[in-house]
């Protein structure tokens, strides 16, 4: 599994009951606790102030009760107003940037109705199906003697991957546009050869065997291992989460989610760190000032007491949370922002050209931008992978607690920490011994042949540990085309040198994070690369075939062969499971048979 950052000492538990009520608020702010028992501090040798996030323990820390409440400590049906004690959070203006106004102390909260738990006139989450997907249309079959060169921008996001198994989980099929290959292949981790050195923070690992379902064609495999950086030499985090609390967050697997899941996190927090909250609904306001991360008792009970109502100021939430990073910013530091939504931006600023100009400005700034979808109904992913690629960051996707585990603390660091910017990789193919080529997946990270050596041209971002696996299906000189040679062409014209025993030669591009100039690591791709069968190919190999052929299928692609079908991907992730000690190889299985079971049910 992916490292994740060095976890001190402490007492706490990573979730907790939440509210049942549903509230709008006007300006948001720091609001109630949760209930139960509990001293109100304990602190560990190692100065860790912890402990569950109780109405009395918070309310020590400056959130307080609601006035009146019911025997779970709530009021849901009483109109009341909330109060931090000790007023807003002070936030210092950093240089050159106007200071802002501090949040109201004070906000009011609307009762929500007696039957339902809805806010009056707030349609209810999933009634209508509103989800957004990008559309990208499957890669298409090129010929190597017009078309020799193929560039990308590197992918190491995983949220196709959790929302189409929601999807699977409910029995149906997920859209097509919801499925991308590379996020469900960049799931897994493939135990590839790793770099020795930060300075060069990537081993490349090549392995080519024919296809399991296109007769006569062969697959690249391609797999790219992270530099892995030490524990006590990961840098600090100057995190600043953004948390959607509009009316469509209530729901258990929105906003609750997010708030279990922040928790996750909270538990690996170390001292040097610091979290600022922000959160936004008809408005966007800060609940927590930078807040060093051993102070994690106040840091859960400002997540804790958050709620949902209201329509969604996006944009708004989106400006703020940068402000607060950039207040507590730091050069050594890792800067983010950790933005929690379904992306369902209906107030303000909701345009996704917008937003990723803003958020592509702001990346200059050194602050990034992770953000992580949840629910479903109105679930806006077009919004969630336009913000991430702006931001320089990661898009994932919580759909269960385990997940929420899997993201925010087995693979973390991979998402937090940056060992390389603008990663991008093309691969020139040799016209001699390769007739045609095709990319799986990677649809919306192509990119022009000439942007790979432009290093203004923005890409792919990399975190600590990180992999990156893509494929290529390729046809061999003499083997089956899918269009009619050229008749007026040939792969000798322009006195090429010979490179017989090459089939392509691969090359990566990346900058060291600050850095403004690129690094080239290449490497051929020749025929010890190659592997007679699949049957004989390395476990890795089998695997991401396995995954590229289930996404392929998902989608309706018209490159795999109708033979190959559900039976044939399930025996061969079957015989590539290898060790899997979290069982996430074995969650694979079960859904290519969900997707099977839901696939006959559609038809």
């Amino acid at each position: 599994m992916r490292g994740h950052i060095a976890t001190p000492s402490h007492s706490a538990q990573s979730g907790s009951a939440q509210p049942r009520s549903v509230c709008m608020l006007s300006i948001l702010m720091a609001a109630t606790a949760l209930g139960g028992v509990s001293p109100a501090f304990a602190a560990t040798p190692g100065g860790v102030v912890d402990g569950v996030p109780t109405i009395q323990a918070c309310a020590q820390l400056g959130f307080a009760p609601p006035a009146i409440q019911d025997e779970d400590g709530y009021a849901p049906n009483k109109a009341r107003t909330y109060t931090r004690s000790g007023g807003a959070p002070k936030l210092a203006a950093p240089t050159g940037v106007p200071p802002m106004p501090p949040p109201s102390a004070t906000f009011a909260m609307e009762a929500a109705p007696a039957m339902g738990g809805v806010v009056a006139n707030q349609p209810m989450a999933g009634d209508v199906e509103t989800e957004k997907y990008p559309h990208a249309t499957q890669n298409p079959i090129k010929e190597v003697a017009e078309q020799p060169v193929s560039t990308f921008s590197i992918d190491v996001d995983t949220a196709s991957y959790a929302n189409v198994r929601r999807y699977l989980a409910q029995g149906s099929l997920p859209p097509r546009d919801a499925v991308r290959v590379e996020e469900m292949l960049n799931y897994f981790d493939y135990g590839y050869q790793k770099p020795t050195a930060a300075e060069t923070p990537f081993q490349p690992t090549v392995t080519m065997t024919p296809s399991p379902w296109a007769n006569g064609k062969h697959i690249v495999h391609i797999g790219l291992q992270g530099y892995d950086i030490a524990h006590d030499k990961q840098p600090p985090l100057n995190l600043t989460f953004l948390i959607d609390v509009s009316g469509s967050m209530d729901d258990p697997d929105k906003l609750p989610l997010a708030q279990k899941a922040l928790n996750i996190l909270v538990d690996q927090l170390r001292p040097e760190d610091r979290v600022s909250l922000a959160v936004y609904a008809g408005n966007a306001g800060a609940v927590l000032a930078p807040t060093p991360g051993n102070e994690k008792l106040k840091i859960r009970c400002a997540i804790n007491a958050l709620h949902a109502g209201g329509s969604t100021a996006g944009g708004e939430g989106l400006a703020l949370a940068y402000a607060m990073a950039e207040q507590g910013y730091q050069k050594q530091a890792a800067n983010r922002v950790i933005l929690m939504t379904d992306g369902d931006f209906n107030v303000g600023v909701a345009d996704p050209n917008k937003l990723q100009d803003f958020v592509a400005e702001k990346r200059k700034t050194g602050v990034y931008l992770s953000v992580f979808g949840l629910g479903g109904g109105n679930y806006n992913d077009l919004m969630m992978q336009t913000l991430s690629q702006a931001g320089n960051g990661t898009a994932g996707y919580v759909d269960t607690l385990d997940e929420a585990r899997k993201l925010f603390h087995d693979d973390f660091s991979s998402s937090v920490f940056p060992i390389a910017d603008d990663v991008k990789i093309q691969v020139e193919f040799n016209p001699a011994r390769v007739a045609e080529y095709r990319l799986i997946g990677y649809e919306t990270r192509l990119l022009n042949r000439e942007d790979f050596n432009n290093d203004r041209v923005d890409a792919g971002e990399v975190g600590s540990g990180a992999s990156v696996t893509a494929l290529y299906e390729i046809t061999p000189v003499g083997g089956p085309l899918s269009s009619d040679p050229l008749r007026y062409h040939s792969v000798s014209a322009g006195g090429q040198e010979d490179k017989g025993d090459e089939l392509a030669f691969l090359k990566i591009r990346y900058k060291l994070p600050g850095e403004g100039t690129s690094h080239l690591i290449t490497r051929p791709i020749t025929d010890a690369d190659a592997v007679p069968s699949v049957d004989k190919a390395p476990e890795a190999t089998r695997w991401a075939v396995a995954v590229a052929a289930y996404g392929q299928r998902l989608r309706g692609d018209t490159y795999v062969q109708a033979g190959y079908d559900w039976d044939s991907i399930l025996a061969l992730a079957q015989g590539a499971r290898g060790d899997d000690p979290f069982g996430i190889r074995a969650e694979f299985v079960k859904l290519v048979r969900s997707a099977e079971t839901a696939h006959s049910i559609n038809e």
